[in-house]
């Protein structure tokens, strides 16, 4: 798969933060951690993963606006184009010494998501797509699930964490979803969720209270992969809301009636 220049540049910046990652991956324990707010954990090697993303990133596009999880907005001189950025996604997953966790890069134009790698440094998995162009996992073409019944089903949340006000919501999420569905997984990172309900290997994923960050490249990899992707709040938007429900076409109607309420 020969993708776009801007592609090229993510993938490359991606795997340059990605083997970084791994190398702070395997000395885990001797980490520097600072408490970032209750349950949300920033280490250094979160900022330095950033700092090489963005050094990549804006350095192949001066122009392009910039939002990061670690530093934050800023404006471009090309105001209709923006990288949106996770450095590491799965950030305590990465210091409990889960292999789970990923790099998420993404390119909006004109408000739209038209580009998107999420990158599984640990497993070596490289998934991204490009608004036109099919969703790809390193050099295979990726598919949403053809399951056809929920009970056959698997899917994948968040659970609120830390006395999250949400947690109740979700909950009664879950009373609705597991007797109707083959089980329910909660891996701890948003984009290897979307990632792998494009790849078929969860048939739909659900979530609120998410930033931009986490969703952005996940949008347009499942939708290059055949699936569909709404706002939880029928009417809503899937980036400005920070909530999503996505699967294959065959379940989607019932499960996000579920979800829904």
């Amino acid at each position: 798969m020969i993708g776009s220049a801007n592609l090229n540049i993510m993938i490359k910046a991606a795997r340059k933060a990605g083997r970084s990652l791994v190398k702070d991956f395997r000395e885990v324990e001797n980490l520097q951690v600072s408490v970032k707010g209750a349950g949300d954990f920033v280490s250094r090697a979160d900022l330095a993963a950033e700092k090489i993303l963005k050094d990549e990133l804006m350095g192949a596009r001066p122009t392009y606006g910039w939002l990061g999880e670690e530093t934050g907005g800023e404006d471009g001189k090309d105001p209709t184009r923006r990288w949106i950025v996770d450095p590491l996604d799965g950030t305590t997953n990465f210091l409990h010494g889960l292999p789970h966790w990923a790099v998420s890069v993404a390119l909006e134009h004109k408000g739209q998501v038209v580009a998107g790698v999420v990158f599984d440094a640990a497993k070596d998995e490289m998934f991204f797509a490009e608004k036109g162009a099919g969703s790809w996992m390193n050099d295979t073409r990726l598919r949403v699930s053809g399951r056809n019944r929920m009970i056959e089903s698997i899917f994948a949340t968040g659970l609120p964490f830390a006395g999250r006000s949400d947690l109740p919501l979700t909950l009664q999420d879950l009373a609705r979803l597991m007797p109707a569905c083959a089980g329910v997984r909660r891996w701890g990172a948003a984009s290897l969720d979307m990632a792998y309900v494009a790849a078929g290997r969860y048939d739909g994923f659900w979530e609120r209270r998410l930033n931009q960050w986490d969703l952005a490249a996940g949008i347009v990899i499942v939708k290059e992969a055949g699936g569909f992707v709404e706002p939880i709040t029928r009417g809503g938007n899937v980036l400005e809301d920070g909530e999503v429900i996505c699967s294959n076409e065959p379940i989607f109607d019932q499960f996000s009636k579920i979800i829904r309420g």
